[in-house]
Formats: C-alpha cells, structure tokens, sequence
C-alpha cells in the first residue's frame, strides 16, 4: 500500500466506529496509532527530500539566470563594437539559458505545490494522530477503572450471601447468650434486695436470743 493511499484511508477513517466494532478496542488503536506514526514518518522523509530537490533546483536556476544576464551583456557589447554576428550568437545563447530558466523555475513552482500538499497532509495526520492517542488514554483509564469496580464486585458477591448473613446472625445470637449468661453470674454473686432484709431480720433475732442468754446467767449468778 503507498504512502497516499494509507494517508487517505487513516484521514477518512472513523476511529469511533472502528473501536465500537472491535473485539480488543485498546489493542486495535495501538495498531492504528504505529500505522499513523509508520505514515507520518514516511510523510516528512518525502517532505523533507522534495524541500531539499527544490533547493537543488534553485540553485540551478540562479546559475541559469546568470548566463542569461552574461549573455545579454555579451550583446549590448557586441552591438556597441558593431559587431552585429556576435550580437546575434549572444541573444542566440541567452534565449537557451531563457528557455532552461523558465523550465527550472516551472519545476520550482510544481515543488512548492507538492511540498505545500505535504505539509497540509502532515497537519492533518498529526490531528488525527492527536486524537487517536487521546482516545487511547481514555481506554486505558477505562480499563483501569473496569478492573477496579470488577474487583469490587467480586468481593460484594463472595461476602453478599445467606451463608454470610447466617454466619453473622450466629454471632450475634453467641453474643447476646454471653450477655444472658454474664447477667445471671452478677444475680447470683450479688444478694437481692429481699435477701438484705431478711439477712437484718435474722440478726436481729439473733440479738435478741444472745441479750436472753446473757440475762440468764446473770440471775443465776445473782442467786447464789
């Protein structure tokens, strides 16, 4: 495929229609950005080798132009001397150096045309080239951003489960046994309200039993 033909094909190209169709978008704009790349390459090259012609060429030309300048000069000589023979030889030269400095400077103005295209070309391969790597910037931030919310997906779906909602309830009902159970150590290491007053009623009894005891030995003291 030449140079013009792949220019063309890449220009009128609809890169989002291809990356729509495309299997593997990310790889097929790798594979269109090289190709524009390859072509813009061989765009400059010829660019720069049909600048570099051009300059040959002028150089030609003002090497041309001046022989036609000397050949003029030779006649207005020969014509002041009234040498009429070498006058006419002399504009006979100047006409050919005319004729081959009117050729050259046709191809200089052909050059310019072509190498105007050039660059018109490369401008716009440059654009398109511009784009097509802004697009693939964007794929790949896509494809990080997939990866990502992929990932977070897969850990959703492991952990959102009746196995995992049952397992949860589970330790819920273990924790709230150990607080049950927790509950019913403090009621019976800790006396009750009731408890209290009965254990006061008791020594009160006691008290009273002991004074008894206490006065009754006292009498019998007394009586002997």
């Amino acid at each position: 495929m030449g140079i013009f033909t792949r220019f063309k094909d890449i220009v009128s190209s609809n890169i989002n229609a291809m990356l729509d169709k495309a299997e593997d978008p990310e790889k097929l704009i790798k594979l269109m950005i090289q190709e524009m790349e390859d072509t813009l390459v061989e765009l400059k090259a010829s660019c720069a080798s049909t600048m570099a012609t051009k300059s040959k060429i002028i150089r030609a030309l003002d090497s041309v132009q001046y022989r036609v300048t000397d050949w003029e000069n030779k006649a207005r000589l020969a014509v002041s001397k009234g040498r009429e023979d070498l006058a006419r030889e002399a504009l006979a030269e100047k006409r050919v150096f005319t004729e081959e400095a009117d050729r050259l400077q046709k191809e200089i103005d052909q050059l310019d045309h072509i190498v105007e295209k050039y660059q018109s070309d490369i401008g716009q391969l440059e654009d398109k080239l511009a784009n097509a790597r802004k697009k693939h910037q964007m794929l790949i931030q896509r494809h990080t951003q997939a990866e990502k919310r992929y990932k977070a997906q897969s850990v959703l779906r492991k952990n959102d489960n009746s196995d995992a909602f049952a397992r949860f309830d589970a330790f819920e009902n273990r924790i709230e046994r150990m607080e049950a159970d927790a509950d019913l150590v403090n009621a019976k290491s800790k006396p009750s309200l009731e408890d209290e007053f009965a254990k006061l009623e008791g020594d009160e009894t006691l008290e009273k039993e002991l004074a008894a005891l206490k006065a009754e030995i006292e009498n019998k003291s007394n009586e002997k």
